[in-house]
């Protein structure tokens, strides 16, 4: 199966192969599927945008944003059918922003790991005190805050436990 359009194959009767499932075929029409320019077969062409004449590749923002609407639109249903439930995009809608890292110091593990020793605490019992999993603590010490999405609430409840400052403001 060919992974990019070579060029060869024109649309319009020209004979040849689809780009996507490789079948021989006298029907080839030029589409756009995920971005890239293909010639491909009737059956194909339904999964792209498709163009009348192989030297044309222009592709409208309206195309553009149907087609990601309809994205959107499946990967809420692949969500929904994963929990059975979309009551909660219904009722609560979406908070990305409701508990953001702030920018944070330079070598704010560091700083985390240091505060916590001085004030005599293993990790284990800093994170039961503070009521958070020992890994995101971890992560924390570690320098990893963003890539384990550690919130800013604990960051915050971190600078107020150990008297710190972690936030670079």
């Amino acid at each position: 199966m060919a992974k990019y359009s070579t060029g060869r194959a024109g649309g319009g009767g020209d004979g040849g192969t689809c780009e996507l499932c490789g079948t021989a075929t006298d029907d080839l029409k030029t589409a756009t599927v995920e971005g890239a320019t293909l010639s491909v077969c009737p059956d194909c062409a339904s999964l792209g945008e498709t163009t009348g004449d192989s030297s044309k590749t222009t592709e409208s923002s309206d195309a553009t944003k149907s087609r990601s609407k309809r994205a959107a639109q499946n990967t809420a249903k692949a969500m929904d059918a994963v929990s059975g439930d979309s009551t909660h995009w219904e009722q609560d809608g979406t908070d990305y922003e409701g508990d953001r890292l702030p920018y944070l110091v330079d070598e704010y593990g560091e700083r985390v790991q240091e505060a916590r020793q001085a004030a005599g605490y293993q990790r284990e019992e800093l994170a039961a005190e503070i009521d958070i999993d020992e890994n995101e603590l971890l992560a924390v010490e570690q320098g990893r805050a963003t890539s384990a999405s550690v919130g800013g609430s604990l960051i915050r409840t971190l600078e107020a436990e150990l008297d710190l400052e972690l936030i670079d403001e």
